[in-house]
């Protein structure tokens, strides 16, 4: 009998999933023969194909290479805790499981970060294979795995692998999923086994959609074509220091012991850094940079979208100001939609902890990679944000015949050749150059960054251009590190010190790990490799390469990036803002935070809960979690009413945001006529204004025409369509928009809300430009009364705000790209939500493209560190990358409602809601 095949009982369902799991299956049989009856393998499909990739769930499975018997126990939704009694059991039966539900999901993950795409889905990805060859993702987890990661860490990527290459054994591609069979109609491909590299590799791809503000870098350059320097500051306000907290509020940098204490002595200026902006670095790539954007946006979005936009929420209330007397911590990170989530939840569990099995922990994992990413152990729970710290330059190359130029001197690149298999196809082979400190030449992928090397502007100093310069990235995670250690590190820490400890290697990417432990105690921590720059350069702009003063002059240490321990005012809020304020700090970590608009938001709340002495319990922070105040209606909605609208029907919508509380309930009607209003202002005041570069592509406009170097050519208009897909573009409506217009609000004559648009009916029905804030604004009601009129209908009792702000979940790969028949049995949706734009609600949108949801809380979390299983949790889509499973979507109606599921930590309350047992012996 094959080691992965049952040795006392078939393949079936969970009993909590029985009825569940026939209606599913007779439904997709009827669906299957009904939709592609005609097509000869309709019957193969409907009965062979999906029935054989559902995982067994109970009974006894034998596995070659476990010392000891492992349990599985499953709850009602598919969500499984495993009990071995070594470390190596342990993590091997976490493969093999998570194999059982995601391996589909597993191997297009370690295809994208290895480059090999097309060798699945043909030449269609050629592009994006030739650019990740390029950064090398797979060949610096090699490098990670053979000379930086611990012999422990190794051991268990071993074992994980070992699990997946069990269950793998013996299996064809239909008895894995769904996928496969599509794919075998088109090529021949084979899934291959696991390795631990695979899993090493993912951290990579996580780095790149969290790696900080490469975005803003490429933005601020494409504006330069359109807009003028002060254009483009006012575009980038200064984060509110005064108005918005950081995360860290007390302590400083200690300029005496260079590292950063709960007593230091602050300091605003240290060797190698710099605060003041790039001012020596070339004025700009020009709108030609839209080549690098347009490479990068087409990549397969990993954890987030592709770095735009997305935040997260995490904060620790200390038991001074909750119901239990012990810290609650709160968790919701903000990423790109996908079926499945990107999350998987599990515990891992050594019957007994010991030096021989060290684990007892539990919360989401990524699927492909062993340990827990985010949760919680007996002793202490963890939770991230992303920091957003900037970890990635921009270089121009001069490039000199073999070689580039450097100080005066001609370096020759390291180059190296690979090789992409095309499925259906020829292969391709390139060429990746890289300079001395590894810089790959991103130029050397496409044909529109040559153009940018060609007329990017530069200082008098810089050498000829000649053909042109070349492209170059500098970013922290093409560097072997060692955070996979930092996860098992983290996963088995119980203390404050361990955990610091741990964070010390959790090199890429930065993240704002909160903690709280079950003695009371709670703690922030900024971990990151992160680099110093020579004064002058903040690292905002693209820096010339050829001058040594623009290389990066070493690293923060870890004794001197900002932590906050027991702080007195008893919670730390991270959600995105400023880490700590520039005078206390001498090291510039990014010019690009997010402003503070959410985590200023959670403050007042947990202030307004604990005002009198009050109390905060497990439903408070839930409800917190769900909070869908708008910010930016606050300060807009004042103005619009005090606008005297001649149009009867605009009046009309004006008079929904009469008595509106700002919260955007999917079924409010002003919130849906307010966000309408809130679009139309950013795209007459900044979006129509913006290069094409940045605006959503097929929207035309008739602009100035622009020579190469950005002046306009006066009297000359040129019909210009936007370039960007509509989840990308720009204005966004996020809260740097909200800074943008807050800052101008009161100058009603200020040049930004003047527009050639002709004004219709809004306010006095004179056909001439708009010239003022209340004319403009009055202009964005009417367009957004006939809009919502299109989209909803003309009456207003039926609008929604759910109606135009939809969540559809697709399959990442052919959800998106396969037969429409195959995309319906695949793809959920829709569902109406609730929240919006830097709402604590994250349910993101981007004003310039539409109202659906592109990013969402991908999961959410509260810990309770008195009674660890009264925690509650909830993931976006469910445990099962099986479409028709009974556990694919289960979580996502009660996600959308705001519900949590029981969080089960204990032995003892694990059994009491475990409806499936799978038995893994030796």
């Amino acid at each position: 009998m094959p080691p992965n095949t049952t040795a006392s009982s078939g393949q079936q369902p969970g009993k909590s999933g029985r009825k569940k799991g026939r209606k599913a299956r007779l439904f997709l049989i009827v669906l299957v023969l009904a939709v592609i009856g005609g097509i000869a393998f309709g019957g193969y499909w409907g009965i062979s194909t999906v029935r054989a990739s559902f995982p067994q769930t109970t009974g006894s499975i034998r596995l070659d290479g476990l010392s000891g018997p492992v349990t599985v126990q499953r709850d009602g939704n598919g969500i499984p805790q495993i009990y071995a009694s070594s470390d190596d059991d342990l993590f091997m039966a976490q493969g093999f499981v998570q194999a059982q539900d995601r391996f589909y999901e597993m191997d297009v993950r370690r295809h994208m970060t290895s480059g090999r795409l097309s060798e699945m889905f043909g030449e269609g990805q050629v592009k994006n294979d030739e650019f990740l060859r390029t950064l090398g993702w797979d060949r610096v987890a090699k490098k990670e795995y053979d000379t930086k990661l611990s012999a422990s860490t190794k051991k268990y990527l071993q074992s994980y692998a070992k699990g997946v290459n069990a269950y793998l054994k013996g299996k064809s591609g239909e008895d894995i999923s769904l996928e496969y069979a599509a794919l075998g109609f088109t090529n021949d491909y084979k899934p291959t086994r696991w390795t631990p590299v695979d899993s090493v590799a993912w951290l990579k791809a996580m780095a790149w959609d969290l790696r900080g503000n490469m975005q803003e870098e490429i933005d601020r350059s494409l504006m330069t074509s359109r807009l003028g320097p002060q254009d483009i500051a006012d575009l980038y306000p200064e984060y509110p220091y005064s108005r918005n907290k950081t995360i860290v509020r007390t302590g400083a940098y200690d300029s005496v012991t260079g590292t950063y204490s709960r007593t230091g002595t602050a300091s605003t200026s240290a060797a190698g850094t710099g605060l003041t902006g790039n001012t020596a670095a070339p004025t700009g790539f020009q709108s030609q940079l839209s080549g690098l954007y347009k490479v990068l946006d087409g990549l397969p979005t990993a954890v987030g979208v592709n770095g735009n936009g997305i935040g997260s929420n995490s904060w620790v209330v200390a038991g001074s100001h909750t119901i239990t007397g012990k810290p609650l911590l709160a968790n919701d990170p903000h990423l790109s939609a996908s079926l499945p989530s990107v999350w998987y939840q599990m515990g891992l569990h050594c019957t007994a902890v010991s030096a021989e099995c060290q684990y007892d922990v539990s919360g989401y994992t990524f699927a492909g990679m062993p340990g827990v990413v985010i949760g919680h152990n007996a002793d202490m729970a963890w939770g991230m944000t992303n920091s957003g710290v900037d970890v990635t330059d921009l270089y121009l190359e001069k490039i000199t015949g073999e070689g580039y130029e450097y100080d005066g001197k001609v370096l020759p690149f390291t180059t190296r050749k690979e090789t992409i298999k095309v499925a259906g196809g020829a292969s391709k082979t390139i060429v990746v150059r890289q300079t001395d400190d590894g810089m790959p030449l991103l130029s050397d992928r496409d044909d529109e960054l040559v153009q940018v090397g060609k007329k990017a502007t530069v200082d008098a100093g810089a050498p000829d251009r000649g053909d042109g310069y070349a492209i170059a990235l500098r970013w922290t995670a093409l560097d072997p590190g060692n955070t996979m250690d930092a996860v098992f590190e983290m996963d088995k820490a119980s203390n404050w010190t361990e955990f610091r400890k741990a964070a010390a290697s959790f090199e890429v990417p930065s993240q704002n790990l909160v903690y709280a432990d079950g003695a009371g105690n709670i703690g922030y921590q900024l971990p990151g490799k992160i680099p110093t720059r020579a004064k002058g350069d903040d690292g905002s702009l693209p820096s010339p390469g050829w001058d040594s003063k623009y290389r990066w002059t070493g690293y923060i240490k870890q004794s001197a990036l900002p932590y906050e321990y027991n702080p007195q005012r008893g919670y730390i809020v991270t959600a995105n803002q400023a880490v700590v304020a520039p005078d206390k700090y001498p090291y510039t970590l990014t010019t690009d935070w997010g402003y503070g608009t959410r985590s200023q938001r959670i403050t007042d709340l947990i202030e307004s809960k604990t005002k009198g002495g009050a109390k905060i319990s497990t439903d408070d922070m839930r409800q917190m979690q769900l909070d869908n105040s708008s910010e930016i209606a606050k300060l807009i909605v004042p103005k619009l009413l005090a606008i005297n609208v001649a149009d009867k029907d605009v009046r009309d919508a004006q008079k929904l945001l009469e008595g509106w509380d700002y919260t955007q309930d999917s079924d409010s009607a002003a919130a849906a006529y307010f966000n309408a209003t809130w679009r139309n202002i950013l795209k007459l005041a900044f979006g129509n204004k913006l290069p094409k570069e940045l605006r959503v592509k097929g929207q035309c406009l008739w602009v100035d025409r622009v020579d190469s170097t950005g002046p306009a050519d006066e009297g000359q208009k040129v019909r210009e369509c936007g370039e960007r897909d509509a989840d990308q573009a720009q204005p966004d409506g996020g809260d740097r928009w909200f800074e943008v217009v807050r800052k101008i609000i009161d100058d009603e004559n200020n040049d930004w809300w003047k527009s050639p648009k002709p004004r219709r009916t809004s306010v006095t029905g004179k056909d001439n430009p708009i010239d003022t804030r209340d004319e403009l604004f009055g202009q964005a009601m009417t367009d957004a009364r006939w809009e919502l009129t299109a989209k909803l209908g003309k009456d207003i009792d039926t609008w929604s705000w759910g109606r135009l702000h939809r969540l559809f979940l697709k399959n990442q790969t052919l959800g998106t790209e396969g037969p429409r028949f195959l995309q319906y049995m695949l793809n959920r949706g829709p569902w109406n939500l609730s929240g919006g734009e830097a709402t604590v609600n994250a349910t993101g949108w981007n004003a310039a493209g539409g109202y659906g949801v592109v990013w969402v809380p991908s999961m959410r979390m509260v810990v309770n560190l008195q009674d660890l299983d009264k925690s509650k949790w909830i993931n976006l889509s469910g445990a099962s990358g099986h479409a028709y499973s009974a556990h694919y979507t289960d979580q996502t109606e009660k996600w959308a409602k705001g519900e949590l599921l029981p969080w089960a930590f204990s032995k003892k309350a694990v059994d009491k809601k475990t409806a499936d047992t799978l038995e893994l012996k030796p």
